[in-house]
């Protein structure tokens, strides 16, 4: 369980942090846009998307050290 939660901790961190820099650069950085499907297809999040990257690079992050508390 230990090793599952850091690597969904760890990825959920690279997505969030990808894009955040996909829209601060307006979409010029295309790797790895995982998040792109989730703020374009979810309706209230199109507008917000910078926001919703920013809560899924915290939300990784707190798995990741969540994932520290847990025994094997």
């Amino acid at each position: 369980m230990k090793r599952f939660m850091e690597v969904t901790g760890f990825l959920l961190t690279v997505f969030g942090v990808c894009g955040i820099v996909r829209e601060l650069t307006d979409g010029w950085f295309r790797l790895m846009g995982v998040t792109h499907f989730l703020t374009d297809n979810v309706w209230f999040l199109k507008e917000h998307a910078l926001f919703a990257n920013i809560v899924i690079a915290a939300l990784g992050f707190a798995v990741m050290v969540m994932s520290d508390r847990v025994k094997k």
